[in-house]
């Protein structure tokens, strides 16, 4: 089993920055691939960025030239930087990570608003 814990949600004002962290633990050994989703309630959960051990990552299109992710898996940690933030970025975010064989784990969420 792997437990995610995530932090640094809030509140922001438009253009702002926020820096979203998730460490994971339990068989940390296994996990191969870690990221961030966000999701509305109601709607699909969207992914937002991922990056794998050995440092390719994926980021959407909405996001990549705000977000960053980056990673440390010696640590069980990955990290998403949040830049010129939009109103549209509010949302729960939730970490996520991927073991060897597909098992998929998630963090309870953290809050992000985006608001005046």
């Amino acid at each position: 089993q792997v437990q995610l814990v995530e932090s640094g949600g809030g509140l922001v004002q438009p253009g702002g920055s926020l820096r979203l962290s998730c460490v994971a633990s339990g068989r940390v050994f296994s996990i191969y691939d870690m990221g961030w989703y966000r999701q509305v309630p109601g709607d699909q959960r969207e992914l937002v960025a991922r990056i794998n051990i050995g440092g390719t990552a994926t980021v959407a299109d909405s996001v990549k030239d705000r977000f960053t992710i980056s990673s440390d898996y010696s640590k069980s940690t990955v990290t998403l930087q949040m830049n010129s933030l939009k109103r549209e970025d509010t949302d729960v975010y939730y970490c996520n990570a991927v073991e060897y064989g597909g098992v998929q784990y998630w963090g309870p969420g953290t809050q992000v608003t985006v608001s005046s």
